[in-house]
This record gives C-alpha cells, sequence and structure tokens, in this order.
C-alpha cells in the first residue's frame, strides 16, 4: 500500500468515526452529565495519545519543551478539550443531534473571517458569497425549513452549536504558527484538559453507569485521540492536504444514518438542506485552494 492509498484510507477511517460521534454524543449523555462525558472522555484521549507517542518515541520530545511551551498548552488545554467540549456537549444536550452536527461544522467559515485580523489575511468577494451560502444554511436548519416565520426553534442551543465554531477557530490559529511536533503537543493540551474538568468532576463524583462509561471511553478513542492521530497521519502522507481535508465533507450526511437509526430521530428535509448549504458555502470558501496554481 503507497502512501497515498495509506493516506485516503486513514482519512476515510476517521470520516467514518466522526460521522458516528453526533450519536454517540446523544447516547452517551442519555447517562452521564455534561462534565462527566468531558472528563472521561478527556482522560482516554490523553492516555491513547500517551501510547501513541511512546511507540512511536516521541515521549522524549517532551523534555524539549521550555516553560512557554507548557503554559501554551495549558492555554490550549484550556480552549480544547475544555471549554470547547463544555460548550459543544451543551449545545447537544439542548438540540436534536441533526441540528447541532452541521452547524457545529461552520467553524470553516468563522475560521475565514476571523484569518482576516488575526493572520493577516484578506477577504475576497467569494469569501462573503461563501458567508452568505453559510448564512442560509444556518437559518434553514435552526428555523426547522419554517422561514415565513423566521422563528429558530431552541435559540440557546443553536447559539451554543455556532459558537463552538468561533472557540474552534480561536484554537486553530493559536496553533498556525506552533512548530512543535502536534502529537505531543495534543498529549499535553488533553492532560491540562483533564485538570481543568477535574474539580467539577470529583464535585459530584460517582460511579458511573457502564452504558455512560462505554460512551464515554468511545469519545475519547474517535472523537479525540485515535481519530485525531490517524488523521493527522493521513495529512501527513497525502500529496496534498486540501485533497484529504474535503473528505471531511461527507461526514454530515454520513452522520444523518447512524443518527435515524441510532436515536430514532426523524431526518428533516431542512435539517439536510441546510447541511448541504454549509458545506457548498465552505466549499467555495477553500476554491481557491482547490484551484491548480499555474
Amino acid at each position: 500500500m503507497n502512501d497515498r492509498t495509506k493516506a485516503y484510507t486513514y482519512a476515510l477511517t476517521v470520516v467514518f468515526f466522526w460521522a458516528t460521534i453526533a450519536s454517540a454524543f446523544k447516547l452517551s449523555l442519555r447517562f452521564l452529565t455534561i462534565v462527566e462525558l468531558l472528563f472521561y472522555s478527556s482522560v482516554v484521549s490523553a492516555a491513547v495519545l500517551f501510547i501513541i507517542i511512546t511507540a512511536q518515541k516521541k515521549l522524549r520530545l517532551l523534555a524539549e519543551f521550555r516553560l512557554n511551551d507548557y503554559l501554551f498548552s495549558v492555554l490550549l488545554g484550556f480552549i480544547n478539550p475544555f471549554f470547547y467540549y463544555l460548550v459543544l456537549f451543551k449545545a447537544y444536550s439542548l438540540l436534536p443531534a441533526q441540528q447541532a452536527q452541521p452547524l457545529n461544522m461552520t467553524w470553516g467559515i468563522i475560521l475565514a473571517l476571523l484569518s482576516v485580523p488575526f493572520l493577516k489575511q484578506k477577504l475576497k468577494w467569494m469569501d462573503f458569497f461563501s458567508l452568505l451560502v453559510c448564512f442560509c444554511g444556518v437559518i434553514v436548519i435552526s428555523t426547522e425549513g419554517n422561514l415565513s416565520r423566521l422563528k429558530i426553534t431552541n435559540p440557546l442551543g443553536v447559539l451554543l452549536a455556532l459558537c463552538t465554531s468561533v472557540i474552534w477557530s480561536f484554537y486553530w490559529i493559536l496553533n498556525v504558527k506552533d512548530k512543535k511536533d502536534p502529537l505531543p503537543r495534543l498529549f499535553l493540551n488533553f492532560c491540562a484538559g483533564s485538570i481543568f474538568i477535574l474539580p467539577l468532576f470529583l464535585f459530584k463524583a460517582r460511579v458511573p453507569p457502564l452504558e455512560g462509561l462505554l460512551g464515554g471511553i468511545y469519545v475519547g478513542l474517535f472523537e479525540m485521540g485515535l481519530s485525531f492521530f490517524l488523521w493527522i497521519t493521513a495529512l501527513k502522507l497525502a500529496r496534498s492536504a486540501v485533497s484529504i481535508a474535503i473528505l471531511i465533507y461527507i461526514a454530515p450526511f454520513l452522520s444523518f444514518i447512524f443518527i435515524h437509526f441510532l436515536l430514532g430521530e426523524k431526518i428533516l428535509l431542512s435539517s439536510i438542506l441546510g447541511a448541504v448549504l454549509i458545506v457548498i458555502g465552505i466549499m467555495i470558501n477553500k476554491y481557491t485552494e482547490l484551484k491548480p496554481k499555474k
């Protein structure tokens, strides 16, 4: 198997995992609180990443981190996983999975907007058009297609789902100039995030139901630790990172299948149409990256 085949195999495996995550969130939150789910998944993710960097003999790289590097990981760990997943899990607790999942994906367009002040990038007319298309998708999903009244069915849930896009975009921007190996950095981030959530977890500690514990392990493995490793590996092996990155937009549509059969949600036409508009908007934004350079 050559590197290109490996890259697509790893990437499509991650897409499959991430397509199941919306259902895993909702199922896990039936048995765990938001804090419990975040604690178990963060600890599992940190453990998985520790095993990976040990197997790859990258544990020694942590000795090369200076105090500022560790403090930077504390900041990143506060943003993600601690703050990001607290908000995301709350959004999932308020919204149907078919709404929360595509709204969370708007981070691609939010990142483009935040790159203007923070990364000094320039907006083009196509960026504004892509934002408009994404916004139409958000409106369709949040109103469940009832455009005549424009009444958002759950304003707080929609707001939180959109806020996760802003949080993730800030996290991404902070990582842009980081030259450290991403796996040891991710390990430290999840260690820091686990420490942040620990006091809240201990405040109401209890023996978790087996179903909830298994859900936390699943999320830690396939939303975070193992999936992050496979995705980073796929990007490294690929000839073009963009060709791999666009595969992630298969996930929301595949996710609808799991949501319907695992959660019993009736998939609304408005959810599908809204997801289509959001993905089209993001793809329009990525158009210049996908164009072959002369």
